[in-house]
């Protein structure tokens, strides 16, 4: 396993200092308050600091617990709770209460519902928009198995973006995304197009999990062909030793050129970067893509 770059010790000072704030405590103990769960914490993203200290969060939905066992994913692995009944409108209370414009929400992958979660997924929606008329949402969904009715159902509630991350190239999944299938996230993507024109989509990318350039060209255009049209790339970084090791450690300037070659392929809208994540900025990702379409 490679050595820490410079900038992931730097950045983890930050969050650090950043976390000590009184404005994330305060982000802190209003989620804790409604009993809300984030994507922040159990992904423990490495941004987390910094979206705290400026009011801003993901939304976890659906319990904390996932019933997949992916190598690179923080996410705990168990039997889940039932879904809370409560949680959509306790979120959407919340979103008003601190006037988000744009809000991003995911959840563990829930194969023990029958629709997979897509029920809360639109509820969650549904109840946002009226709450907060105006309000742009980004529904983070796992692949609902492939359930191109549990799929309608999201997209009737009316998300602005419908995001599915492909996580990593076709060559890793056997290994490292255990119960997912390459070419079922991207029929989800594709589908969405086709049910929902006026929903744009997104995906996202971890870099350094061992992909070949030539993998990761490969998957660029599989998503591009989908029609996606927002796309992350961001560096994998191993929550803990018992996870999947990191392969490498991209530089920045071959997040560019990546960011440049996403581009290329037709995206409308590309974020590339060593900390980007699927909701990081994104607000901006989305007003750019908006300002191509």
């Amino acid at each position: 396993m490679p050595s820490f770059p410079d900038w992931i010790v730097k950045e983890v000072r930050r969050n650090k200092a950043d976390l000590r704030g009184s404005a994330a405590a305060g982000t802190a103990a209003q989620l804790a308050g409604l009993s809300l769960h984030t994507v922040c914490d159990e992904a423990r993203c490495p941004n987390k600091g910094k979206c705290f200290s400026e009011g801003e969060a993901t939304f976890l939905i659906l319990g904390d617990i996932c019933t997949r066992r992916c190598g690179f994913c923080a996410v705990k692995k168990d039997n889940p709770l039932p879904p809370d009944a409560g949680e959509p409108r306790r979120i959407a209370e919340l979103c008003a209460k601190w006037k988000l414009r744009y809000v991003v929400f995911t959840s563990p992958t829930r194969d023990d519902l029958p629709d997979g979660g897509a029920a809360h997924f639109a509820e969650t929606t549904r109840l946002i928009k009226e709450l907060s008329p105006g309000i742009r949402t980004e529904p983070l969904i796992p692949d609902l198995q492939g359930d191109r009715k549990a799929l309608e159902a999201v997209l009737a509630s009316g998300p602005d973006v419908l995001g599915h991350n492909l996580e990593m190239v076709s060559g890793l999944y056997s290994g490292a995304r255990a119960g997912a299938d390459y070419a079922r996230s991207l029929a989800v993507l594709s589908n969405s197009r086709k049910l929902r024109p006026q929903t744009l989509t997104k995906s996202g990318l971890m870099l350094g999990l061992g992909e070949k350039p030539e993998e990761l060209e490969r998957a660029l255009g599989d998503l591009a062909a989908t029609g996606c049209d927002l796309l992350t790339l961001g560096q994998y970084l191993a929550p803990s030793k018992a996870h999947r090791p990191v392969a490498k450690y991209y530089t920045e300037e071959e997040f560019s050129r990546w960011g440049e070659k996403a581009r290329a392929a037709g995206f409308k809208a590309v974020l590339s970067g060593p900390l980007v994540r699927s909701s990081y900025r994104a607000r901006a990702l989305y007003e750019e893509a908006r300002g191509r379409t």
